[in-house]
């Protein structure tokens, strides 16, 4: 009998998505990363990264600068794409990769709506997105915190919201708007008959990380695990092939927030995150302590919220114009 043969090992793209998903990477950060290791590997003309070095990823960012024209933020995230892969994936011994420059980013302030402006985008989104744009501005949470919110982490008592695995992988609370709680009561009664029906047909299971759904195998088809702001469809997850309810696509959001600021006639290229920072902002001019305001946000270094002690200078650092005088 002829011994079978061995099977071929992963291809290398494989590679790089097998270890991202034992680090416990999100599906955007795999989707991204092995983005840009294709790119750099066809800009290269389908060299082996094995036989690349410091030169090679110097000339890749070169060209996404030069020839792409992408952000700062953009070039860095490829770089960090290419260290993943060289360190993690491949495990050689690169002492080089910490001489290549991260492109430096501009220090930019933040666009941020006043109290008025912030009424006036609000009053004109309505429904489940209007819901959600209040709950960014009132709460500090990021777009994407929102999104993901699940309905156990709501606390109507204590009045608190519990954001699960923020930004750095951390957990905070945050206050629940009293203004918003009815509307959100209302909203998650709608939402149950919707997981009532879900479970009906056999799809009432939602997305959780995989130590979790070990750990707790009944939970993603427990009415505290639903996401509370749904997707109005069923989807394919992409990594395990099952098919279920995901959360709202966090565009459809970014959309209605963009119509709502033409609609107020506001020139600022206001966005959802735009909320987050008027958020902190007007929580400093209430007069609240910077440190206070660090927890709400989930700021690692304080140093990060004092950004929001610049826009709160009226004018140039606070000075009245000579000509005003």
């Amino acid at each position: 009998m002829e011994n079978a043969p061995e099977a071929s090992p992963p291809k290398l793209l494989d590679q790089v998505r097998d270890r991202i998903r034992v680090k416990h990477y999100s599906i955007r950060t795999e989707t991204q990363y092995v983005q840009w290791i294709r790119r750099y590997i066809l800009f290269h003309g389908k060299r082996h990264p094995r036989n690349m070095g410091q030169k090679e990823i110097e000339a890749f960012l070169t060209h996404l600068a030069v020839e792409g024209k992408v952000s700062a933020s953009t070039q860095n995230q490829a770089l960090s794409a290419l260290l993943f892969l060289y360190r993690e994936v491949l495990e050689m011994a690169v002492p080089w990769l910490d001489k290549v420059v991260r492109a430096k980013q501009p220090q930019r302030m933040p666009v941020v709506l006043t109290r008025q402006e912030a009424r006036m985008v609000l009053d004109r989104m309505s429904g489940v997105y209007g819901l959600m744009a209040a709950l960014l501005y009132g709460t500090g949470m990021r777009l994407m915190e929102c999104v993901r919110l699940r309905v156990k982490d709501i606390d109507f008592e204590r009045g608190e919201i519990l954001i699960r695995d923020g930004k750095g992988a951390k957990d905070r609370v945050t206050m629940l708007p009293a203004s918003v709680a009815d509307d959100l009561k209302k909203h998650l009664q709608a939402r149950r008959a919707l997981f009532e029906e879900d479970k009906r047909a056999g799809m009432a299971s939602v997305y959780l990380p995989d130590a979790l759904a070990r750990k707790y195998p009944n939970a993603p088809a427990e009415w505290g695990w639903q996401y509370v702001f749904p997707s109005g469809s069923y989807s394919v997850d992409p990594r395990s092939g099952a098919e279920r309810r995901h959360h709202v696509d966090e565009k459809l959001l970014q959309r209605a927030m963009k119509k709502a600021v033409q609609a107020a006639d506001i020139a600022k290229p206001a966005t959802p995150h735009t909320l987050r920072h008027s958020f902190a902002t007007h929580l400093l001019q209430a007069g609240y302590d910077i440190r206070t305001v660090q927890e709400l946000l989930g700021h690692k270094d304080v140093a990060t919220t004092m950004i929001y002690t610049h826009v709160l200078n009226k004018g140039g650092r606070g000075v009245v114009s000579p000509l005003d005088a």
